[in-house]
């Protein structure tokens, strides 16, 4: 049997000579999860002979006929040559198949899958069928790598050669994965047998500012009779730019007793000085009269609440190295051990100017502004403004450095021996281990309070709004002052462990299946913050700029004119302002003494990322049983899969908390039990169609980051806080799937399927409100930014400060979420218009619902799914040239739940999205064909990546990441 496997896994990546990608809705008779051994049986030989020999064809006929021989729904992607996965990483790959959805960095970059509307959290990662956790960030500035799911932008495409993704389930597939389970398959040497070298070499081009940056590869393998040996590199450096938008939410302003709504601000009710607009300084002011509105139209018109355009500027570095090594001293045993070694580094600066909206008005601070004044507002029907001045405005430049650097290194030992035909053992050890660490400081200056600063604001376009002010902010000489300064850092570390034993007995036509597992994953995370002794060193203890050792007269020597000339040049229109100054970083560091501030960092309850921080150490005991057997039903063959798989959980949390005036380690425990039943039919109705069926129960684990005790407070505006809750349940889904493919001939096929989740215990972030001095967090242990926005909203509001309302974000158990959808797949070449064109279609649709609602009555909704996706692919092929012109389409979502900003009916969410890419390659004539010209082009339409704030015209963010070129050789010897 095992030369038979290896064999046809030999015919398979040589009947897919030269082009570049292989999809297919795959079911699979051995699950995706399976190690690489477990390759699909052989397609019939007619089919065989239908092979095209070319590249796209090749990799999709590979794909189809895989398909036509599997029971469980699922998708696979194969490279037809070592090096020749597409995309420029695994993430980006998987975005080809239906029914996945990526998010995506700001430079436009995927970074996680989420399956099926799913978060990414739902999705279980698997490399050569065993877990990996990797401490990434989620993305350039993002915190989200403190959960369970995987950045995949930390995997080369050239170092793996098929992705395997199951969507329903086997019993001997590995729990955890409610969406769906992604296998990570890496090159090995008998993929290929003989001697080969692969070297690809490109150039990396954006057009956000104009930047090269290299990128390559290089695989050598070897194989004898019985041992092969694969040894490959691949790294990537480049020059990062990105210009854009942003917010943290929209809010409307407080106008005294019973104004409803958030009120992150408080517009003046005394002219504050310099006012200008004929108004007299320390007079009352009607802010209604001067606004034109109603009172109600007033009290409920949203801005964004600090408003500011960004940029983000730096290098990003990966290297990547992988060895392999595979013994078979006989037909029937198989040794390999696979090792990756990753380092990542991003080195990144971020400058935002500000519009002080949030907590602008009256207080007894040196950044106390005193209040806005609006004038002559216009509002929508949703009460968003989309015009008007307001006078009395405020900036501040907020600065950052983004230094990262992230470690990852695995190692799977395997083995596969079948001392008998009917008997095959498979056994296999896998251990990982990643760590990260991000320094992140940040210096803030702000424009002179009650200086006559005036905010022209225009969103009458709805897309992104313009922000224009009377004074230069693009002068060092704008009478800027001290605002605050952070010294933050967070380090991470993950720790994966396996073992895994797995005994198949029979044939083709019935056997049983029997396995174990033991797997462990430790995640800790830890943060670190010395803000408020470096902040007292810097510039005083209350900012002012009078015994630090940079004065406010001093600052305009630390600043700079703002270094890019054409911000927004990839917007289609206008951005408000283009300019501001920015901080010589260096020269402030070394003006400070900053770094014995950042190693002398003490550990803090709040990552800087915005996660929890803490322990989360998981012990699982696994086992199962699976069937899998061939008989007929009316006369055509029908294959079954059933089966059931047990696993126990033990699971230790630790967590920092505050208790009284004391931070403490608070630990808890549990162990929980899971069975989870399997079962796949596949029906062969006719000999060109395939009816299938599945039903099963999966469970996924509370997020890491919410199952962590204690409660953070690391909002700098002190309006919002994160609880944890130890005592989430693991969640659990019943899910059904019904479908079928029509097979056309060749690669060609249709195929439709529909499905049901059903899901327990799904984990949503429930708002509620409680005053500051129920969280039991001494008005002392906060950051001196906390401390002044406190004392500005108590101020403002005549409330005292420990009854002022803070938002606490709070994960809760709902009872139930119904997901439905249906995808549907349509792959074929198109011969008979022109010989070598194609194409492959495919298309998702999601419906949500859930009786569970929030305290102000609102559906609570799975966040990330969106109604609609679909990507399309066509393709042209001859023997030397390919192309492939791919567009990948999602509707907008919900990212984030109601209540946002306290606003009842307010949502963050994604805005629609499409994304064109060109693949193409050029076979050179010459050297016996070794050499490729490859082109490819990356969002070929500049589509920006938006995100709202409930409404269309309310964007939460926006960022251009431009056009990507990437242009090179691939020579295989």
């Amino acid at each position: 049997m095992s030369a038979h496997i290896h064999a046809f896994r030999a015919a398979l990546f040589a009947a897919s000579a030269v082009g570049s990608l292989g999809l297919a809705s795959v079911a699979f008779a051995q699950d995706a999860a399976a190690p690489q051994d477990a390759a699909p049986q052989a397609a019939p030989a007619d089919d065989v002979a239908e092979i095209v020999v070319t590249g796209i064809r090749g990799s999709l006929q590979s794909a189809t006929n895989a398909k036509k021989n599997a029971v469980a729904f699922g998708d696979s992607i194969f490279a037809e040559d070592i090096g020749k996965l597409p995309a420029t990483n695994l993430a980006e790959t998987l975005n080809r198949m239906p029914g996945v959805r990526l998010n995506r960095d700001i430079t436009g970059e995927g970074t996680q899958v989420a399956i099926r509307g799913l978060g990414p959290s739902f999705s279980k990662v698997l490399l050569n069928g065993s877990q990996i956790a990797v401490a990434s960030d989620g993305g350039t500035t993002g915190g989200g790598g403190g959960n369970r799911e995987v950045d995949l932008d930390f995997f080369p495409s050239e170092l793996f050669t098929r992705l395997d993704l199951a969507k329903s389930a086997s019993a001997h597939t590995i729990e955890g994965g409610i969406a769906g389970t992604v296998n990570l398959q890496n090159a090995r040497p008998f993929d290929k047998p003989g001697t080969h070298v692969t070297v690809v070499a490109q150039g990396q081009y954006s057009d956000t500012n104009d930047k090269v940056g290299p990128r390559g590869a290089i695989v050598a393998s070897h194989t004898t009779d019985t041992f092969g040996i694969l040894l490959g590199v691949a790294g990537v450096k480049t020059k990062t730019r990105v210009d854009g938008f942003e917010t943290i939410g929209w809010t409307d302003g407080n106008l005294g007793v019973g104004d409803p709504g958030g009120n992150n601000f408080a517009y003046a009710s005394v002219v504050p000085r310099n006012t200008g607009h004929g108004l007299v300084a320390g007079q009352p002011v009607d802010v209604v009269a001067t606004s034109g509105l109603t009172r109600d139209q007033l009290s409920r018109a949203i801005i964004p609440r600090l408003g500011r355009n960004s940029l983000t500027e730096g290098d990003r570095s990966r290297i990547s190295a992988l060895a392999s090594m595979e013994w078979r001293p006989s037909d029937t045993l198989h040794f390999a051990i696979d090792g990756i070694w990753a380092k990542s580094t991003r080195d990144y600066t971020k400058v935002n100017m500000n519009w002080q909206v949030r907590n602008s008005g009256p207080g007894s601070t040196p950044q106390s502004t005193g209040g806005m004044i609006p004038i002559d507002l216009t509002v929508d029907e949703n009460n968003v403004v989309t015009s008007g001045t307001f006078a009395n405005s405020s900036f501040f430049l907020e600065s950052s450095i983004f230094k990262q650097t992230t470690h990852f290194w695995n190692v799977s030992p395997s083995m596969t021996w079948e001392p008998t035909d009917k008997l095959k053992i498979v056994a296999n050890l896998n251990m990982s281990k990643s760590r990260f660490f991000r320094e992140q400081p940040t210096w803030a200056f702000q424009t002179t309070p009650q200086s006559g600063v005036d905010v022209y604001y225009d969103n009458s376009n709805g897309y992104y709004p313009q922000i224009t002010t009377n004074i230069d902010l693009n002068s060092p000489q704008a009478g800027w002052q001290w605002y605050r300064q952070n010294v933050q850092n967070v380090r991470r570390r993950t720790e994966t462990q396996g073992a895994h034993l797995d005994l198949t007995y029979g044939d083709d036509f019935l056997n049983v299946k029997l396995g174990a597992a033991y797997d462990r994953a430790k995640r800790v995370v830890r943060a670190y913050d010395n803000s408020s002794a470096y902040q007292a060193t810097v510039c005083g203890a209350t900012c002012a700029g009078l015994t630090g050792s940079i004065t406010n007269a001093q600052v305009p020597q630390y600043l700079m004119p703002f270094p890019v000339s054409n911000f927004g040049h990839l917007a289609n229109g206008p951005v408000g302002y283009t300019a501001f100054v920015v901080p010589d970083f260096q020269k402030i560091i070394d003006a400070t003494n900053y770094a014995q501030f950042r190693d002398n960092a003490p550990e803090a309850r709040g990552a800087v990322t915005g996660g929890a921080t803490g322990d989360v150490d998981e012990k699982v005991w696994g086992a199962y049983f699976e069937v899998n057997g061939r008989t007929t039903l009316l006369g055509r063959d029908l294959d079954v899969n059933a089966g059931m798989r047990y696993a126990r959980t033990r699971q230790n949390v630790l967590g920092p908390s505050q208790v009284g005036n004391t931070i403490v380690d608070i630990e808890a425990n549990s162990t929980y039990e899971n069975f989870l039943p399997a079962l796949n039919v596949t029906w062969s109705a006719a000999d060109n169609v395939k009816l299938r069926f599945s039903a099963s129960r999966t469970m996924t684990r509370p997020e890491a980051g919410q199952i962590l005790p204690g409660l953070t407070f690391s909002d700098p505006s002190a309006l919002e806080a994160s609880a944890g809750n130890p005592n989430l349940k693991p969640y659990t889904s019943n899910n059904y799937d019904l479908g079928g493919e029509f097979y056309t001939g060749g690669i060609g096929y249709v195929g439709l399927a529909a499905f049901q989740k059903d899901i327990n215990g799904f984990t949503l972030t429930q708002v509620s409100q409680a005053s500051f001095g129920s969280l039991n967090i001494p008005f002392d242990n906060l950051q001196s930014t906390q401390q002044n926005a406190l004392r500005d909203r108590a101020a403002r509001t005549g409330v005292a400060i420990e009854n002022l309302p803070v938002n606490v974000n709070r994960p809760i158990n709902l009872q139930s979420l119904r997901l439905r959808g249906l995808e549907a797949t349509w792959v074929q070449p198109l011969d008979f218009l022109v010989k070598g064109i194609g194409f492959s279609v495919n298309g998702t649709y999601i419906k949500q619902s859930s009786n569970s609602v929030d305290a102000q009555g609102n559906k609570l909704v799975a966040t990330g799914v969106p109604k609609w996706s679909y990507n399309l692919q066509g393709f042209y092929e001859t023997d030397a040239l390919s192309v492939s012109l791919n567009y990948v389409w999602n509707d907008k979502t919900i990212t984030s739940g109601y209540n946002q900003n306290g606003i009842s009916n307010a949502y963050l969410g994604s805005d629609s999205r499409g994304q064109l890419d060109l693949s193409a390659g050029y076979q050179l004539p010459f050297m016996n064909k070794a050499m490729r010209l490859t082109l490819d082009v990356l969002n070929i339409t500049n589509e920006p990546i938006r995100s709202i704030f409930a409404y269309d015209n309310a964007p939460y963010s926006i960022y251009y990441p431009g056009r990507q070129v990437l242009a090179g050789i691939r020579a295989n010897f």
